[in-house]
């Protein structure tokens, strides 16, 4: 993978050289380990806003987004009705899409059935840590009944959340990753 160095004289994965939001993303979520619910759950949720779309059109809206679902409470998510899937569909502040709206509505479900079955949304994601690709998390989403959680989609989700080091080597924050990682899975007995 290719790296630039910043201003500040640090080499860095070339993808976030984009634009400066990008940086503080990269330098401070990207490829960091996440065990917590809902953080995981609201990733799965950006990224399928995101397909066909920015990366940096959904960051910028991410407030809008936590706002309109509630934070990203699964519990609240999932018991949102069609009153709700208008409201957001006029909420200008988010993707207005329908598909994507009704499908964070119904991932909440499939979440909240997922805490019942495997105990935690973590508990399930993390045994794909370490994957090639989606694939494999993607298919399985979807055989619970997940929507717009794609093989690219699902990928993107696992690279942000630590799943896999996608951190060019080079990169200032591969190693901290790397750590993180590391001490990650020993918390989590793996």
């Amino acid at each position: 993978m290719r790296t630039f160095v910043g201003t500040d004289g640090k080499r860095r994965c070339h993808w976030c050289s984009a634009t400066p939001e990008y940086i503080a993303y990269h330098d401070d979520d990207w490829g960091l380990p996440v065990d917590d619910d809902r953080r995981l759950f609201e990733k799965l949720c950006l990224e399928g806003f995101q397909s066909g779309l920015s990366w940096r059109t959904i960051l910028a809206k991410r407030d809008n987004f936590r706002a309109a679902f509630r934070d990203f409470d699964f519990e609240k998510v999932a018991r949102f009705t069609a009153r709700d899937v208008q409201r957001l569909l006029k909420d200008a502040g988010i993707v207005r899409h329908r598909g994507k709206i009704e499908a964070v509505i119904n991932n909440a479900r499939r979440a909240r059935d997922m805490v019942k079955s495997d105990g935690s949304l973590a508990a399930f994601v993390w045994q794909f840590a370490g994957a090639t690709d989606g694939q494999i998390l993607s298919k399985e989403l979807k055989k619970r009944g997940w929507r717009f959680v794609g093989p690219t989609t699902v990928y993107a989700f696992m690279q942000a959340m630590g799943l896999v080091n996608d951190h060019a080597e080079s990169c200032v924050i591969h190693a901290k990753a790397e750590k993180a990682r590391k001490r990650f899975r020993k918390r989590e007995g793996s």
